[in-house]
């Protein structure tokens, strides 16, 4: 007989149970023993429908129970670190962060990550965790492998105390999980402009910069065309723009994660009176969060995967304005990318124009790309992003630019004496 029979037998052995029947009906109903019927209950009790499958007769493999003063030092250490982060100390008490001060303790053996839940499982010391909502439809999007390719920017509304609002602006490298942050009054494009300026003093000039279609990102919704403030700050600092598709914030997973790590640390359990005091909390928390090991990079700290790559400088003409709101910044050649879906009438939306794509499917997902040269400006559209092993160019419009475009000055190459190792840009910046 099968495992379909059994299980078919153990649930209705089960159903007869719940609906009042005593075990010794039940096995003389089904002709089955009583012991038969209470180990099925008992599983049933134990686990739900699931304890109902049939499991495998060969041994189990027992695991080396780890000594008893190691499993002291995992709960005790647990218990530290949730006493800190009440004490306004960094909030990760998971397994990484308990073996990483474990490690920091000289405990051995070192337990592993699965041990140590185990041993906090035992002791009703876990929270469970929230449940994940499925998956949205996806765009193409960009796979980097290696640090400053991609950084996501996005903004973190908070209140003060009194209700003024505060625009949080937070950015994180999606490789190196290296974030950076900057508080202020409001979110406009000056505001939007200054950070990325301090991004690039900070963190070093990525390829690629990603952001929502906010206005004070884009440019704004009215005027057809525009290429925005923030838009040519990048152009400018020799990287490229990535606009996330709309109302999709999916796409920006790495930054919308870490704003809820940034607001558990800055903002929970305190009340802020000031952009000032905001930028205080929030830079002592990076510094911890810089210097914590990263369960994502092998249990390196973002602070050694950033450092550890090559990062780009901002460029020698690359000069900042005494005041940006008076200065009309030029544009510079490069590329302005797009993550956008075709409407029913073949069409996308970008820089508040409507672009034909003939050869998309209605509801398709794509990726469009604006390039600027000093002699012309076009816009292609793909299925796949720019590091796609392979894609199709699915149509070409020319952009309607009036406006001149400067060329890209070559990178410079600085000489570098022998067995001198350059500084990296996110350690050598300002504070």
């Amino acid at each position: 007989m099968d495992e379909r029979y059994w299980r078919q037998e153990r649930e209705r052995a089960i159903h007869l149970l719940r609906s009042g029947r005593k075990v010794k009906e039940v096995a003389e109903i089904l002709q089955h023993s009583e012991g038969w019927v209470r180990k099925w209950w008992k599983r049933y009790q134990q686990e739900g429908w699931e304890g109902l499958k049939s499991r495998s007769r060969r041994p189990h493999h027992v695991p080396r129970r780890l000594p008893e003063d190691v499993r002291q030092a995992v709960k005790e250490t647990r218990s530290e670190l949730e006493a800190g982060a009440a004490q306004g100390d960094l909030k990760f008490i998971g397994s990484s962060a308990i073996r990483t001060r474990l490690q920091e303790k000289g405990i051995t053996p070192l337990p592993s990550k699965r041990s140590i839940e185990r041993i906090l499982q035992e002791a009703h010391m876990t929270h469970p965790r929230p449940r994940t909502k499925a998956k949205a439809d996806t765009y193409p999007h960009l796979r980097p492998t290696k640090p400053h390719t991609l950084v996501q920017v996005d903004i973190c509304p908070r209140y003060l105390k009194g209700g003024q609002s505060v625009a949080c602006f937070n950015a994180i490298d999606v490789v190196s999980r290296y974030p950076t942050s900057q508080a202020y009054e409001r979110r406009r494009s000056l505001d939007a402009a200054d950070f990325l300026y301090h991004l690039f003093r900070e963190m070093g000039v990525p390829r690629y910069v990603q952001m929502d279609n906010e206005g004070c990102f884009s440019g704004g919704h009215t005027h057809p065309a525009v290429i925005g403030k923030v838009v040519r700050v990048v152009l400018m600092a020799g990287a490229e723009v990535v606009f996330s598709p709309i109302r999709h914030p999916q796409s920006q997973g790495y930054v919308e994660r870490f704003h809820l790590t940034y607001s558990r640390h800055v903002w929970q359990d305190t009340l802020l009176e000031s952009v000032a005091q905001v930028n205080q909390r929030a830079q002592a928390f990076l510094q911890k969060y810089r210097q914590r090991p990263h369960p994502r990079l092998q249990d390196q700290t973002p602070a050694q995967q950033h450092q550890a790559a090559p990062s780009r400088p901002l460029p020698a003409h690359f000069t900042w304005p005494a005041d940006l709101s008076k200065t009309r910044l030029p544009i510079y050649e490069g590329k302005i990318h797009f993550m956008r879906k075709v409407d029913a009438e073949n069409n996308i939306t970008l820089l508040n124009m409507k672009w034909h794509v003939p050869g998309a499917a209605v509801g398709q997902n794509v990726w469009a790309t604006l390039t600027l040269t000093p002699e012309e400006a076009y816009l292609e559209v793909f299925d796949q992003a720019p590091d796609a092993a392979q894609r199709t160019r699915l149509v070409k419009h020319p952009f309607p630019l009036k406006e001149k475009v400067l060329p890209f000055p070559p990178p410079q190459k600085e000489k570098q004496e022998e067995g001198e190792t350059p500084v990296p840009a996110a350690q050598a910046a300002p504070t």
